[in-house]
């Protein structure tokens, strides 16, 4: 495999197929003039979001868009323990005050197997669309634990790498309408029909903010942002 320039401004998109990792596709696909795109097979129970990358790819066709990644973390991930995410379990709040679809380790491994990527790539920029505005509470999405991933990923690669977090002070009302200046309502719809947020995999029923259970801590927020989104914007969708 060829390694991408690192004379160039690249960028690797951790991409999983669902709304905030696609909005970050496309922030950086009109950042970068070489992208690339990793994606992690962990035992999730919601793995038809992998069903939707190749489609979100294609939908967001550039000369920018490079090689996809897959990584497969399902019996690593899956041996350190069954959560709401990787088990047919209800989903609840645990003793500690997350929900127990938190995954302890998840996103620091998907960031150091990123970066490895990155590093064979000759890619600096590792973009990520961690939020700790609208969110479940998940400490591996804060601001100060990506800081201490990219100081600690610089020092053991000897890189200088740079985490991107364009959505990381944005609520999901804010993601919906960076979406809109982005791409204009052609990416909104990218996102609504093509995305996969719902953390039981439900692509069965259809909303007007996308698919998914309408339940689950994923749906509601993906929901509740939409329709902030579409009271400030004035959008109306024509049936």
């Amino acid at each position: 495999m060829t390694q991408f320039s690192q004379t160039m401004d690249g960028a690797l998109v951790l991409f999983s197929g669902g709304q905030d990792s696609a909005t970050c596709l496309a922030w950086a696909l009109a950042r970068y003039g070489h992208v690339e795109t990793i994606g992690f097979r962990y035992g999730q129970r919601h793995a038809v979001e992998m069903n939707c990358r190749e489609p979100i790819r294609s939908a967001l066709a550039s000369p920018a868009l490079g090689a996809d990644h897959v990584v497969d973390l399902a019996s690593t991930i899956g041996g350190l323990g069954q959560t709401a995410m990787t088990a047919d379990i209800a989903i609840e709040m645990g003793a500690s005050g997350l929900p127990n679809t938190f995954v302890p380790g998840r996103n620091l491994l998907f960031l150091t197997c990123a970066a490895a990527i990155a590093y064979r790539r000759g890619l600096k920029r590792i973009v990520t669309g961690v939020c700790e505005t609208d969110y479940s509470g998940y400490p591996d999405c804060r601001d100060d634990t990506i800081k201490a991933m990219q100081l600690a990923l610089n020092l053991g690669m000897e890189r200088r790498f740079v985490l991107e977090t364009p959505l990381m002070w944005l609520d999901k009302a804010a993601t919906w309408a960076m979406a809109a200046d982005l791409g204009g309502m052609s990416l909104v719809d990218v996102i609504r029909e093509r995305t996969h947020t719902c953390y039981l995999g439900d692509r069965t029923h259809r909303h007007p903010w996308g698919y998914g259970c309408a339940t689950c801590p994923a749906c509601q927020l993906r929901a509740q942002g939409w329709e902030r989104w579409v009271e400030a914007s004035g959008f109306t969708e024509i049936t």
